[in-house]
């Protein structure tokens, strides 16, 4: 069994009984005529993450599949508003991002996740709280010296002057994934270069038909 990522007591009540439901994930598919999964995006900030969830997004819509984005930014200022960056609360962000993604997969969705997610043994935590062929991870490769040059909200700027404290790839480290299943160069390709290798990593894995 998979440990959690958190460092928190477990006060879960033996009084909890998950609840078999009537209609359940195979309906959901059947009736959305696509299977359900996650893309898990990676990389430094800047990188391109958000930039292509966001775009393959409305490419999946044009094509009537069910998605729903999930941002790093969006995030936080919901459900994860009460987190900040320290290494517990990164570990707890990405906690509850794998659980209730977990829940829109069951949905019937595909979902889109675009976070930074830094720590190789994080990475892990969440393809294991996947099923074998839900969950695939996408490497957003691109240099630090790229990224700091693009900086467009100005935040390697603000890092670098000491005003932003724990800031990936600045005061703390990004690992990189040591075996994705798909690395989108940022460097290399444009927008839609990057969207259409995810595109066709979707139609390998038969997600979608192209």
């Amino acid at each position: 069994m998979t440990k959690s990522i958190s460092n928190k007591k477990n006060t879960k009540s033996n009084n909890v009984i998950w609840h078999r439901t009537l209609v359940d994930r195979t309906d959901r598919n059947q009736l959305n005529k696509h299977k359900s999964g996650i893309l898990w995006f990676t990389g430094l900030s800047a990188s391109g993450k958000s930039t292509i969830a966001h775009h393959l997004e409305k490419e999946l819509y044009d094509r009537s599949i069910r998605t729903y984005v999930l941002d790093g930014d969006n995030v936080r200022h919901g459900i994860n508003s009460n987190l900040g960056f320290s290494r517990e609360d990164r570990r707890e962000n990405l906690r509850r991002i794998a659980e209730f993604s977990k829940l829109f997969v069951d949905a019937g969705l595909i979902v889109l996740a675009a976070f930074i997610s830094p720590y190789e043994k994080d990475r892990e935590y969440i393809r294991g709280r996947f099923e074998e062929g839900d969950y695939f991870e996408i490497y957003v490769k691109c240099s630090l010296n790229k990224c700091e040059q693009r900086d467009p909200k100005g935040l390697y700027k603000k890092a670098r002057a000491g005003i932003i404290k724990n800031y990936t790839g600045v005061s703390t480290p990004y690992e990189e994934p040591l075996s994705p299943d798909l690395v989108i160069d940022t460097e290399i390709f444009d927008l839609k270069k990057s969207v259409q290798e995810v595109l066709e990593f979707l139609n390998k894995k038969k997600f979608i038909s192209i």
